[in-house]
């Protein structure tokens, strides 16, 4: 149980996983040094040896979901990657029993999520046609009641491959294939002398509930992509040790590299409630809490005399409804409040410590109205609330706003409608990007006029590419000719000085002149007056 819940873990988690690695190995172990014995005494299945081999390949995901360590994910994909190889699971279609072929669905699926994570795009392409073939042949042979969930899976994964943008390369009509991940040289480094906070990211909670966003394993578009911008580029740990795939768990790196994450797809409020005090009770000193809300609007029904934390609406984070007699409940009195919406009163108790909030959705300007009680380090980042028409047909595959903080580049070239490119303009652009960010950065800290809570979560790597990619997202946007009303722009809590960072000239020079690098230039504002 407290091996594959996603509620917080017990103390002791570690020591619960360290046993449960340990049975595996030697079972594993066990197997292959027995394996004449198992097979012409005991008629071990070749599915069986699959089974266990699947299972291990479970515990490593989930060791990499309480973790964080990326290095887990590429031992987890060792042992899928080996039980495809070695056909494990061939013989399985043989057999007159449905329960054992949902086994192998299963761990199809597993796999899947697996490659979607460490960007293995065209294995997954190759994944899913096996997957489609296999889940046609069990609907035929098995009239089952799950026929319809495996024909949804296959279509959910189907639209989430399609949903992330990519670029043609004209060369060789290659696809450019690039992982999102921090990597090294990947965010400006701090400059000598340069003041900021040392605060880290120890934590964060990455909540989903978009209406019609495409969806995989309990995992959106946009959850996927900031898991993503949370973590580093994975090393493979079965090259640093002389045990390839059997590590366990008590050999992980000294130093946690990457912030513990908690994946939450339409959380209750409780749930929701659960996770954020865990997460704030176990928070170290000199850390910080992150919570990204992805997430539908909820408007408020009327405006009262006072205007409080309470009565701007906020994001829902579950679409539950009551159900009566079998029949869900939709008259709602108008007094009365979205039960699951988590409004930005609900965030106060935990600003005791350092917070970093971002919110996309078509109310996240209910969090403008924040307030910050306890004098701790604050910030939120705000997605627009209104999008042009043609942006609004896209939002399906992901919201523009995260897509910006996930890949800054790709969200460039996807509101200027660019699918494809020569290599070396790619790279050149990459390159420009690359100073971009610099300077960005050397705007949000030689500032005068910036609050000093951006200049306190500047020292960590992660957040601070949040906030520089965040100020790059507001420049384009700004400069776009479609974005002409103020609720397409993102905002921020506390506001960015415009005239030293987001609307400063030399920022429009530079998003201007990646315009002209890549063609695109009829499609911006020369400068800011021009919207106006």
């Amino acid at each position: 149980f407290y091996l594959l819940t996603p509620y917080p873990m017990p103390p002791q988690w570690q020591s619960y996983f360290g046993r449960t690695f340990d049975v595996y190995t030697k079972l594993w172990k066990f197997q292959q040094q027995h394996r004449q014995v198992l097979d012409n005494r005991y008629g071990l299945k070749r599915w069986q040896i699959g089974e266990v081999a699947s299972k291990i390949g479970q515990l490593y995901y989930h060791y990499y979901l309480r973790t964080s360590e990326t290095s887990y994910l590429n031992e987890a994909f060792s042992f899928y990657s080996a039980i495809r190889q070695r056909s494990y699971y061939y013989q399985v279609n043989k057999e007159d029993r449905p329960e054992l072929v949902v086994k192998k669905l299963r761990y199809y699926a597993r796999y899947i999520v697996v490659c979607l994570l460490l960007n293995k795009n065209d294995l997954v392409t190759v994944l899913v046609k096996e997957l489609s073939e296999e889940i046609e042949d069990y609907t035929q042979r098995f009239n089952t009641e799950d026929q319809l969930e495996w024909n949804l899976v296959l279509q959910e994964v189907a639209a989430f491959v399609e949903a992330d943008p990519v670029i043609v390369l004209n060369d060789d009509n290659s696809v450019v294939v690039m992982s999102n991940r921090l990597q090294e040289g990947g965010v400006p480094q701090l400059e000598q002398g340069m003041v900021v906070g040392q605060l880290a990211l120890a934590d964060a909670l990455i909540v989903g509930n978009c209406n019609s966003q495409v969806k995989f394993s309990e995992l959106t578009i946009d959850m996927f992509r900031m898991l993503q911008a949370l973590e580093r580029e994975p090393v493979n740990l079965s090259a640093q040790t002389n045990k390839p795939g059997t590590l366990e768990p008590s050999e992980k790196p000294a130093k946690r590299e990457n912030p513990h994450k908690y994946l939450l797809y339409k959380p209750t409020f409780s749930q929701l409630y659960t996770f954020l005090s865990a997460s704030f009770k176990e928070l170290p000193a000199n850390s910080v809490l992150l919570v990204y809300l992805s997430a539908t609007g909820v408007f408020p029904t009327s405006r009262s005399d006072y205007e409080g934390p309470y009565e701007y609406g906020g994001v829902l984070t579950n679409t539950n409804r009551d159900v009566v007699n079998g029949e869900t409940v939709q008259k709602r009195n108008q007094a009365q409040k979205e039960m699951h919406c988590l409004h930005p009163g609900d965030l106060f108790p935990f600003t005791r410590k350092p917070l970093f909030v971002i919110v996309d959705s078509s109310n996240s300007t209910a969090y403008k109205n924040f307030s910050n009680l306890f004098g701790q380090p604050l910030v939120c980042l705000l997605s627009p609330t209104v999008y042009p028409k043609s942006m609004q047909d896209q939002s399906q595959r992901g919201s523009l706003f995260t897509l910006f903080l996930y890949n800054p580049l790709m969200a460039f070239l996807s509101v200027c409608g660019l699918s494809s490119m020569r290599q070396g303009l790619w790279e050149k652009a990459q390159e420009f990007l690359r100073k971009v960010n610099r300077d960005i950065g050397q705007m949000i800290t030689r500032s005068r006029v910036i609050d000093q809570a951006f200049l306190q979560f500047y020292g960590d790597e992660f957040l601070r590419l949040l906030m520089i990619r965040f100020v790059f997202c507001s420049a384009t946007l700004r400069l776009h000719k479609l974005f002409r009303e103020s609720q397409s722009f993102p905002e921020s809590y506390p506001q960015l000085p415009k005239q030293d960072i987001v609307e400063s000239t030399t920022l429009q020079k530079h998003v201007l002149d990646l315009a002209a690098m890549l063609d695109v230039q009829n499609l911006f504002c020369d400068g800011m007056m021009d919207n106006y």
